[in-house]
């Protein structure tokens, strides 16, 4: 027992775990896992809610807690020998899963308990989950011949495997590629914080002069400010080229494959596609219905998008004889452009928005609305000293939600922000087990001068991923199964997308936008233009959201097999979309990890479906006061704490009243026709 992942613990004991650790940890969960299995198949007693049902969501409680572990660090922390250990365990754990799903004897009993539910007294939490449970086997091959269940066995390893190897070469991708510049003036228009970030950089890596990377905090600002078109050229084109070079990194085989595979793996299981297989568990319900809100959508915003790129190349033409507006002068030209039309930068904003003034901001907007209290401690153990980790307390003062933040890149992080947990909630044995729940984020680190401070888009990140992390807090639900962010995929970004409503509202920013040196609070005209200025562009971003929906359905939706040039494929899937010439040299498909690595396949467009909900939900709060606490109660006891326990749409319409409408989108977009 000298392995600490197999030693029941509460928080994750970081310190003591060896790399040496996951696999024997792993190992020995699912066997253990598999005996509280056999446990349920084999017993004698007549199939029952509790002693099944129940009983299955309940088991392998000990191999969540280490997998969680071991995912989550090889996301937020990773290293070769991490990554080598996810390849090895991925199809072991893919196996496991199967071996449940495909166990003859344990489905009877499911099904024995599903065929009588008619019968049964059940709470709505107890339906959802035997359906979720009948569904996990049905949807899985648990009616299928034996001859079947291998093949998807085959599939399920398979793509365990490319996913990762997906990721994995993405990340590499990533920390390979460096700019190195030793000229002042290759950084002529960049703001002074980002030239001395660039610098600490290159002083870290042992070099002279200046470094930009493919990392956010470092790439976002190069393609923003500076004034050299050869070099923004240059980086764009390495960010836009990642797993795009015919070498040991390129994604091109493994998207061809992981998309034949999922579309075999539907086929087999009785699906048309891919998305048909996903979208029967989604408010979206079908891929046509996904298609015609997506079109609806693009008609909506392509007339503006198109409005708004003529006004930018007319724009650059006049600003410096631009003739072709290229990829890499988009961010460029918008910049300058908003910042003639509204007098508004980030480097204005930036000194409002210190990291540890948004973080309390974010925390006071959550006591506010939900009566919530965080609390900085150091007796929890951290994987990295970046993490700051916060105990969370609710209105009666009891223990709700152990909190991790970690918001700096390095190089064993992927790229991005996410919400994750390491603990679910559930209540067992009367006891309201609380969880443990982590926001990963990459955001520009402190510099000798000057705090981390941050964008207005990183600010707005923040308060997303928040948005999920207080759907992991507050949960309070029976079943871990059904917990926290356990939802339907399109339902999920709901909390996510409506926090980022406060980051544009005079109250809200009032509670923590002030300036790191003096203390200022932010100059009320600078919250009207950051209102005023929350649609520039709309219309060009929306097409370009649309367009990842768009080519993931492409990839989804139906028969791959015939598919043999990726780069081919993508094209035509933008085709409706594309505002800027191609370049030939990039490819989106082969770092497109929401849908290859992540859970996003045939799922891309939920970030909009949720806008909708969002809006229509964030109109309610703007009706009656962005702090109401009867909305704010309707919102954290219908959709926060309620998890996956009801079908989405019914818990919408406890908050809302009704269902969502289309109209507080598009007017909050400045869509709707003048």
């Amino acid at each position: 027992m000298n392995n600490p992942l197999l030693v029941p613990f509460d928080t994750a004991p970081f310190s003591k775990i060896k790399n040496e650790h996951f696999k024997p940890a792993i190992l020995q969960a699912i066997e253990d896992a598999r005996k509280e299995i056999d446990t349920i198949a084999q017993s004698t007693d007549e199939p029952t809610f509790e002693n099944t049902i129940a009983a299955l969501d309940f088991s392998g409680q000990q191999l969540d807690r280490v997998t969680s572990v071991f995912f989550n660090l090889n996301s937020a922390e990773t290293n070769a020998e991490i990554q080598k250990i996810a390849q090895e365990v991925s199809p072991i754990l893919s196996e496991f899963s199967n071996d449940i799903t495909l166990n003859e004897s344990l489905f009877k009993r499911v099904k024995a308990v599903f065929n009588q539910k008619d019968q049964l007294t059940l709470t709505p939490e107890e339906q959802t989950l035997l359906d979720k449970k009948y569904k996990a086997f049905s949807r899985n091959g648990a009616n299928l011949p034996e001859d079947r269940k291998e093949r998807l066995r085959e599939i399920d390893a398979k793509l365990s495997k490319l996913t990762l190897q997906f990721g994995e070469n993405v990340l590499a991708e990533s920390n390979k590629y460096e700019m190195h510049l030793t000229e002042e003036s290759d950084l002529d228009g960049l703001p002074e914080g980002e030239k001395e970030a660039a610098a600490d950089l290159a002083k870290a890596k042992g070099k002279s002069g200046w470094l930009i990377t493919l990392d956010y905090p470092s790439y976002i600002p190069f393609m923003k400010y500076a004034s050299n078109r050869n070099l923004r050229k240059q980086l764009s084109i390495a960010f836009g080229s990642k797993g795009f070079h015919n070498d040991e990194l390129d994604n091109q085989g493994n998207i061809l494959n992981i998309t034949r595979l999922r579309y075999e793996r539907a086929k087999l299981l009785g699906y048309n596609s891919h998305a048909h297989y996903v979208l029967e568990e989604r408010m979206a319900e079908t891929p046509e219905k996904v298609a015609e809100f997506l079109n609806n959508l693009l008609n909506m915003a392509k007339p503006a998008a198109n409005r708004e790129f003529m006004q930018l190349e007319a724009f650059a033409k006049e600003l410096d004889n631009i003739d072709r507006l290229e990829k890499w002068d988009s961010a460029y030209y918008s910049e300058k452009l908003k910042q003639k039309l509204f007098d508004l930068d980030d480097e204005k904003l930036k000194p409002y928005f210190k990291l540890e003034n948004v973080i309390a901001g974010v925390f006071k907007v959550a006591e506010k609305l939900f009566g919530l209290r965080f609390e900085e401690v150091s007796d929890v153990e951290k994987y990295h000293p970046d993490v700051k980790t916060y105990r969370v307390y609710g209105e009666d003062n009891n223990m709700i939600s152990l909190f991790y933040a970690d918001f700096h890149p390095r190089p064993g992080k992927r790229d991005g922000a996410w919400m994750t947990s390491y603990k679910s909630q559930y209540v067992h044995n009367g006891e309201n087990v609380r969880p443990h729940i982590s926001n990963v984020c990459n955001f520009t680190k402190p510099t000798a001068s000057k705090p981390s401070l941050l964008t207005f888009n990183e600010v707005t990140t923040l308060f997303h991923e928040f948005g999920h992390g207080l759907h992991g807090m507050l949960a309070n639900t029976t079943y871990p199964g059904l917990s926290g962010t356990s939802v339907y995929w399109d339902f999920v970004e709901l909390p996510s997308q409506v926090m980022e409503n406060w980051c544009y509202e005079k109250e809200a920013l009032e509670l923590f936008a002030t300036h790191y040196k003096t203390g200022e609070p932010i100059p009320m005209d600078y919250v009207t233009k950051i209102k005023e200025s929350a649609t520039f562009q709309e219309g060009m971003a929306t097409l370009r959201q649309l367009s990842f929906g768009i080519l993931d359905m492409s990839w989804h939706a139906t028969d791959p097999t015939t598919i043999t040039d990726v780069k081919a494929q993508e094209q035509k899937a933008f085709k409706e979309t594309d505002l800027f010439p191609e370049v030939e040299q990039t490819c989106m498909s082969t770092s497109f990890s929401h849908i290859f690595q992540g859970g996003y396949s045939s799922g891309y467009y939920s970030y909009k479906w949720a806008e909708v909900l969002d809006a229509d939900a964030f109109a309610y709060f703007k009706e009656n006061g962005i702090f109401n606490k009867d909305i704010a109660d309707k919102f954290k006891d219908h959709i926060l704490s309620k998890g996956g326990t009801e079908n989405p749409m019914e818990l919408y319409k406890k908050f809302r009243g009704r269902e969502p409408k289309l109209e507080p989108l598009l007017e909050r977009a400045g869509l709707l026709a003048k």
